[in-house]
């Protein structure tokens, strides 16, 4: 004798033993629960408990609305061809030992933040980076920005003779290597610990430490760190500091990456051409 077909209807009958009868019970407890909180039930609710790999009875928590979302982050898709790294008014240029920037006597556009040179475009991000140390009662100075190839040739000539030319290539770029010479570089100070200006202890002042944790978040890398110096070449300068623009720094710190070398493949090392 065949079996009767499955009922597939779907009336409410209290004699029904087994699955269906349970479901129904489930059904009614949350009515019940519904009508003492003055809530309307779900009815997908009753079926939840008894799906294979479901969550419990509990709802799960609907996802935030735009209103609480976080800041959204696509740097991981970051073009990286978006923008040259050889051309040396790119945001992105790298200029090391053995990439000079080419002309070597480039001149960036400039204007004057705090009484120094910058390129125009890391002035909003500079400025909300000063603003947003100050907030946190963290007062940062500017102690350098552009210098021009003559003025650098100036700078290295003076640490040739205070340290001899071994000792001055780990401490300052020839002219045409620097990164002071594209606008982009700036050395901060600290307000409350001036004698460590260009000096190891800056690190380890209120403002040092404040630079290390939150340069990037306004597109700021801190170039020149103990761990990468064999890439860039330079003993570490906690007070360096490159703009290299809020996407960049992001994509570099999402992927644990602390060079511009390391980011677009590019020699680095402590040898000059």
């Amino acid at each position: 004798m065949p079996l009767p077909a499955p009922d597939t209807d779907r009336h409410v009958n209290p004699l029904l033993p087994g699955r269906q009868a349970a479901r129904l019970l489930a059904a009614a407890v949350l009515v019940l629960a519904a009508l003492a909180t003055g809530c309307s039930p779900d009815p997908a609710d009753a079926d939840l408990r008894d799906r294979p790999g479901s969550i419990s009875s509990a709802r799960t928590p609907a996802a935030p609305g735009p209103d609480h979302a976080g800041p959204q982050d696509d740097s991981s898709t970051l073009d990286l061809v978006a923008s040259s790294h050889t051309d040396p008014a790119s945001p992105w240029v790298v200029v090391n030992k053995p990439n000079p920037l080419d002309p070597s006597g480039f001149e960036p556009e400039l204007t004057t933040v705090r009484g120094y040179l910058v390129q125009p475009v890391l002035v909003d991000d500079l400025t909300a980076l000063l603003a947003a140390a100050a907030d946190d009662d963290v007062h940062l100075t500017l102690r350098s920005a552009y210098r021009s190839y003559d003025y650098q040739a100036e700078v290295y000539d003076g640490w040739v003779r205070q340290l001899g030319h071994e000792r001055a290539d780990q401490v300052s770029a020839h002219p045409g290597h620097s990164e002071h010479q594209t606008g982009l570089a700036l050395d901060l100070g600290s307000s409350s610990r001036p004698e460590c200006d260009f000096e190891a202890c800056f690190a380890d002042t209120t403002e040092g430490r404040w630079v290390a944790a939150h340069a990037s978040d306004f597109g700021f890398l801190l170039r020149y760190t103990e761990q990468n110096t064999a890439v860039t070449g330079f003993a570490p300068e906690g007070w360096h500091v490159r703009y290299v623009g809020r996407e960049l720094a992001a994509y570099m710190r999402n992927h644990e990456i602390t060079t511009l070398e390391e980011v677009f493949d590019v020699p680095g090392g402590t040898d000059y051409p």
